[in-house]
């Protein structure tokens, strides 16, 4: 079982989505897990999810993104950009055995933001499709049609789960 902590996030709105997922992902995350097409989709998101990080991981993009987060002074995780997740969102990471909590936020960044990177596993488009221009210019156009390419599958099946589980919710006696 997760624990809740009246300390979970900077915001009161996001406090109250983690706390949203936490009571789903305790009321109803067995049976969502029991669910064979829920099940199908939470493996093949993280399959995606490991071919997205593997074509970032190849193609440099995470050193570049470390870089500008460490040695120019920020990165596109700024503050605010937590607030795009929903509670759905934040129970597919409990349900991929992602924890919420961020014990050492970083000053003016996404509340989700660690010391090597994105905390969560099941991340928001805009944090997995977004491509700054420093990048656009450095990677080939072949470059960026692998890493869309992944992104987009990622994306793909991270939406078809998301629906998936709304459904089932909605279902639920």
């Amino acid at each position: 079982m997760i624990e809740k902590s009246d300390n979970l996030a900077t915001s009161p709105a996001l406090q109250g989505k983690i706390e949203q997922a936490l009571d789903l992902f305790e009321t109803c995350g067995d049976s969502l897990r029991q669910d064979t097409s829920i099940h199908t989709l939470l493996k093949k998101l993280r399959d995606c999810i490991e071919n997205t990080n593997q074509s970032m991981l190849s193609l440099g993009v995470v050193t570049e993104c470390k870089n500008c987060e460490e040695k120019e002074g920020g990165s596109c995780c700024g503050a605010g950009i937590e607030n795009n997740y929903d509670p759905i969102l934040l129970l597919i990471n409990l349900l991929l055995g992602c924890p919420l909590q961020n014990h050492e936020p970083i000053a003016n960044s996404c509340y989700f933001l660690g010391k090597k990177g994105c905390r969560l596993t099941a991340r928001h488009v805009i944090c997995v499709n977004y491509i700054c221009e420093k990048l656009q210019r450095k990677l080939t156009r072949k470059e960026l049609i692998v890493l869309q390419t992944s992104a987009g599958e990622e994306l793909d099946t991270l939406f078809f789960l998301h629906e998936a589980i709304k459904k089932r919710l909605r279902a639920k006696p």
